[in-house]
């Protein structure tokens, strides 16, 4: 029967990788999670038309056809998804 010393360094070798890989992919999460969590800001309406380089009542037009969303909060105050802004843009095709 082979002593439990052998087996050390490569039990050792195989927890460093996996502890390595675990790391890793924690990193990558919280980086597509902090990125996810920038799209989702609200936006005003002139920082949303900013954002699109639009002019206000660009901005009105495609809000009230329908083709990007605006939430209200009270009286006439309405604020943008920044993540659904980037949605909205679509691939123009020549």
């Amino acid at each position: 029967m082979e002593s439990p010393q052998f087996f050390q360094p490569i039990i050792n070798d195989v927890v460093n990788k996996v502890d390595a890989r675990v790391s890793k992919s924690l990193e990558q999460f919280k980086k597509e999670l902090l990125a996810k969590d920038a799209n989702d800001d609200l936006l005003t309406r002139e920082q949303a038309a900013e954002f699109l380089q639009i002019n206000l009542s660009t901005l009105w037009h495609w809000t009230n056809a329908g083709k990007i969303k605006a939430y209200g909060i009270s009286g006439h105050r309405r604020y943008y998804k920044r993540s659904e802004l980037l949605e909205a843009l679509q691939l123009v095709k020549k």
